[in-house]
């Protein structure tokens, strides 16, 4: 019988401990494969940052350098730039790198530092209690907006990928979503590039990743995975909002 579907090298053959429904298993699936498929496993450091993007370690078969919260973007800087044949990655949440982290990812991505960084939005702090973050849709209900996220009081969610597109460091800004088999796909193709550009170039690449968190949105999975369609992907578009490579392939 032909094998047509197995556990990547690149990921522990270990049980997930994430709350049912919530999509950084699926992620970590898709990270662990284009490690493979690339030929990467052994020269990467993944660098996680608090959250629950910190458990990076317990999955993925590589070295991981766990960071303050929202300093990932330093520690890979420094990572990278001690050792430059490494391809290093940073995993993060909303809460983290578009909170306390925005002043280093942004000024990472600015500097155009050779490293991947993983972006994966759930619209809330997921380890902590489900507070507003950053991303928070409008309405939204959380542990620190109980009557829902004001755009007079709160401010509007952030689209980081689009931010991020505006600065000439870098090379590659999307967003994907992996709520259906062809966002899915989409989101393997979109991290597959962005390796590369680093693999291949040594160029700063963005991926924002919309998920789910069924426990603080207080939903079961299905109705959680529903809403990326539904409200998420509406508030932040999927696509392709920066590619030096395609741009300059156009000259």
């Amino acid at each position: 019988m032909q094998t047509v579907f197995e556990r990547p090298q690149s990921l522990k053959d270990v049980p997930s401990h994430f709350c049912p429904g919530c999509h950084h298993g699926l992620i970590h699936r898709l990270v662990a494969q284009n490690l493979d498929r690339l030929g990467l496993q052994q020269q990467t450091i993944g660098v996680a940052s608090v959250g629950c993007s910190v458990f990076l370690y317990a999955y993925l078969d590589v070295d991981v350098i766990e960071s303050p919260h929202g300093r990932a973007p330093a520690v890979a800087t420094g990572a990278k730039r001690v050792q430059s044949d490494k391809f290093v990655f940073t995993y993060q949440g909303d809460g983290d790198l578009a909170a306390i982290g925005t002043s280093e990812i942004i000024h990472a991505a600015n500097r155009g530092e050779a490293f991947s960084v993983l972006f994966v939005n759930n619209t809330t702090y997921g380890m902590t209690g489900g507070q507003m973050a950053p991303t928070t849709l409008l309405g939204q209900e959380s542990a620190t907006s109980p009557g829902g996220r004001s755009a007079e009081r709160d401010g509007h969610p952030i689209r980081m990928a689009e931010l991020l597109a505006q600065l000439d460091g870098v090379a590659y800004s999307t967003r994907v979503a992996v709520d259906s088999p062809q966002h899915v796909r989409q989101a393997d193709k979109a991290i597959e590039k962005a390796f590369r550009l680093q693999r291949d170039e040594g160029r700063f690449a963005f991926v924002e990743i919309l998920s789910t968190c069924p426990t603080n949105w207080g939903m079961d999975p299905r109705r959680a995975n529903a809403r990326v369609a539904e409200e998420m992907i509406p508030c932040f578009p999927l696509g392709i909002f920066k590619d030096t490579q395609s741009q300059e392939g156009n000259q």
